[in-house]
């Protein structure tokens, strides 16, 4: 591993911080403002035009993406030695595998809500992820929720005729946009997307949204001991099911989902039967059905007394 040649620019390099697409990311320090950030850098020995290309696309995709969900980018351009580079924000914290290993179930409901966020955010201004997996999913040093790695983002589908953006996967696996080539992770990625179709649109993500839900479900020595609820992996199945047309159409949907499921409500993705809709109903308003209850006891018993 070579470090980059930052000589020129207002950048010194602290440390080799983790291999990412299309090359390494590493941690600098911007000697203009007083602060680190994360370098992502073209390895010199794959330095082509090509790839210089997808790695500037790649930083403005970020760009155009402000949310507090999604890390942004402070700078853009190309080294001394002929490598393009980028550099964003330095997020100090674990990614989502390691963060939910201790927490309760709730709390990994609202963290997954928290996660559709800047997801609903990028689709809504028609940009789809594509590799969406618990690795690209960083959780701050103050609890902030960042999706990173946005190398295989794309324009949505309306607009496939304007620029694509593609990249090798973390385990060096290059990646293409034109028909019939495959980009993903396997586990994480939508039938359509390991098929190879050109046309994905955001509910691929959905799809990948989706098996994340799974992963955090039945991650850590809680979810181990205790089956996951019939109405979440009803969630789960509708987010990843085959055919897009019967997934949530937006992340936003998966989310209100969730917040039904944590405030006691119904969720639309599971049809319950009369016992369980009983079971629910009794678990949220517990209080209320115990003092209804213990009065109409009371009544019973005034009544059956007040006769003898």
């Amino acid at each position: 591993m070579r470090a980059p040649d930052l000589s020129g620019t207002r950048y010194t390099v602290v440390r080799y911080l983790a291999r990412g697409g299309m090359g390494s990311v590493w941690l600098a320090e911007d000697t203009l403002l007083n602060r680190r950030i994360a370098l992502k850098v073209i390895d010199l020995v794959a330095s082509t035009e090509d790839l210089a290309n997808r790695l500037l696309q790649e930083a403005r995709v970020l760009a155009n993406l402000e949310h507090p969900g999604i890390v942004p980018v402070h700078d853009a351009g190309t080294l001394v030695d002929g490598r393009t580079f980028y550099c964003m924000k330095y997020v100090e914290g674990q990614t989502l595998a390691g963060h939910i290993i201790d927490m309760s179930l709730p709390d990994k409901l609202r963290l997954m809500e928290r996660i559709a966020e800047p997801l609903d955010f990028a689709h809504s201004r028609r940009f789809i992820h594509r590799d969406l997996k618990p690795e690209n999913i960083m959780i701050g040093a103050f609890g902030e929720v960042l999706v990173m790695d946005w190398g295989l983002a794309k324009i949505g589908a309306a607009d496939l005729n304007q620029a694509q953006v593609a990249s090798p996967s973390v385990d060096g696996a290059s990646g293409h946009t034109g028909q019939g080539s495959v980009l993903g992770t396997p586990g994480y990625m939508s039938p359509e997307q390991a098929r190879g179709d050109s046309a994905v649109d955001h509910r691929t993500d959905i799809f990948s949204l989706g098996a994340i839900l799974s992963f955090m479900l039945t991650a850590g020595p809680h979810a181990a001991s205790a089956a996951v609820p019939r109405p979440l992996r009803a969630i789960c199945d509708q987010a990843m099911a085959a055919d897009p047309n019967a997934r949530y159409q937006s992340a936003g949907e998966m989310a209100a989902d969730l917040s039904r499921y944590l405030s006691g409500a119904p969720v639309t993705a599971y049809a319950e039967d009369v016992f369980e809709r009983a079971a629910r109903i009794y678990s949220r308003h517990r209080t209320a059905v115990v003092l209804v209850g213990a009065y109409l006891l009371m009544r019973v018993l005034f009544i059956l007394l007040a006769r003898h």
